[in-house]
């Protein structure tokens, strides 16, 4: 199956739709380089499109009908939304999943410290990276410090142009001699990414113990407390997040693919909420769902991630609210449902064509790109979708006329990458992997297709309708 270039088959009123979505997209990585920020931008985009917080609704003794709009959140860093279809909920649902963490580099809980003049921040890394793309870039500090008596601080430093950045550092190459011998895994040790926050010391006065040596560090904090309200002990009970600083950017003379940092996954996040917004003014056979969800990027663990019972536990919820409370209806509702698991896959990079078997790869600008199984080395770790299932794919997307392609992520023994399919898969679901190729995917910056930005979104709503 020969798949040429998007780009040739757009009309300009195609391309004039491409770009707004692009738009749109770009200002929510902008807006969204958290979990809990995401989850917000969605919130807020949900409710203008007439959803309802479902715990609200069955409290106040509300039964949802065919067309309603309704969301649940787990901890301001997980989120659900449905559109209530004409059949039974029990009778299974539609459903778009994606994950919302990217790979990052996190706060320890006793953070702050200072050596030699300079103020740290001590980290932990999150996710799989390559350690050393950390190092000599603008980064941007992101997250929420919760205080003893219940309030929340919000924490956004170094996106605008007045604020500053942070770095992490990296060795001179006059000096490199021993460190560039090393293998890449080793140039960089997961300690030494530890965050440069400042340089000046606290002016000597009675604010500063006689005994204090740490005059930087006294500084940082007296900044914290003026500006935050946040006390030194507060960062044990922080998430807080280092990200790359900056906004999504287009790339290339031609304008024609976006660089940012989370593509993996908010690109398939993000063009699957609008599939479903898009959607708010029809009532449907089947209910719509929206699965949005944390952790994915180190195990799907936790009360956030797709293995928690977030997810089976609001289904129960709605059934008992549309049906009658029956575990037996909810494990017909997810075993009767479809899933596509919307996931980034590994965009075909020429420059490293060795790791990659072309004619089973996904490419820029030529669609929204399934993978039949993910896992590694012997499909370890997939959920695999039946023959009958990818026929049926095939079929609402050509209907659709929407452009899309088959993929897997390199060559069998190079090595590979999971999602969130096989845990929908074990209630019994038809499930497959979908999502928009990626280069440089877990790099600070990433690179996706405008093109194929606009298939997700178009491929996602044929999915949803069908």
């Amino acid at each position: 199956m020969k798949i040429d270039n998007l780009w040739l088959k757009y009309t300009e009123e195609d391309v004039t739709k491409v770009q707004e979505v692009c738009d749109r997209y770009k200002q929510c990585l902008d807006d969204g380089k958290t979990e809990r920020e995401c989850v917000a931008q969605v919130i807020e985009m949900a409710r203008q499109k007439g959803y309802r917080e479902l715990h609200s609704v069955i409290k106040e003794g509300g039964t949802p009908k065919a067309g309603d709009k309704l969301y649940a959140v787990q901890m301001d860093k997980s989120i659900v939304l449905f559109q209530m279809g004409k059949k039974p909920v029990s009778e299974g649902m539609n459903i778009l999943g994606a994950h919302i963490d990217s790979p990052r580099i996190d706060i320890k809980q006793r953070p702050l410290y200072e050596t030699e003049g300079f103020a740290y921040l001590d980290t932990h890394y999150y996710g799989g990276i390559k350690k050393y793309q950390w190092t000599t870039i603008p980064l941007a500090l992101h997250g929420v410090v919760a205080k003893k008596d219940g309030t929340v601080v919000k924490i956004s430093i170094g996106e605008k142009d007045d604020e500053p950045v942070f770095v992490i550092t990296d060795l001179l190459i006059h000096l490199a001699g021993e460190q560039m011998a090393k293998k890449a895994d080793a140039v960089i040790a997961g300690e030494k990414l530890d965050l440069l926050i400042g340089n000046r010391p606290l002016q000597q006065s009675e604010e500063l113990d006689k005994e204090e040596k740490e005059a930087v560090r006294a500084n940082i904090l007296r900044l914290l407390s003026e500006t935050y309200g946040i006390e030194e002990e507060d960062f044990l009970s922080a998430d807080l997040e280092i990200v790359p600083a900056g906004r999504a950017r287009d790339l290339g003379i031609d304008r024609s693919m976006i660089l940012a940092y989370g593509h993996d996954d908010r690109v398939c996040a993000f063009t699957s909420v609008f599939a479903m917004l898009d959607l708010a003014d029809e009532i449907t056979e089947h209910t719509l769902c929206c699965l949005l969800v944390d952790k994915e990027e180190i195990g799907n663990v936790g009360a956030t991630g797709m293995a928690s019972q977030f997810f089976e536990n609001t289904i129960a919820e709605l059934v008992a609210a549309t049906e009658r409370d029956s575990q037996l209806l909810v494990r017909r509702a997810l075993a009767g449902s479809k899933m596509l698991s919307s996931d980034v896959s590994a965009g075909f990079d020429p420059l490293y064509a060795d790791v990659y078997e072309k004619k089973n790869s996904a490419f820029l600008a030529k669609g929204l790109a399934f993978n039949k199984y993910t896992g590694s080395r012997g499909k370890r770790g997939s959920s695999e979708a039946t023959a009958e299932f990818v026929a049926q794919i095939r079929r609402i997307m050509e209907d659709a006329d929407v452009m899309y392609q088959f993929s897997e992520l390199g060559k069998v023994d190079a090595g590979g990458g999971g999602t969130i399919a096989h845990l929908m898969a074990e209630y019994g679901m038809n499930v497959i992997d979908s999502g928009v190729s990626v280069l440089n995917m877990h790099a600070p910056y990433e690179v996706v297709s405008k093109a194929d930005v606009y298939e997700a979104v178009r491929g996602y709503r044929a999915f949803l309708r069908a």
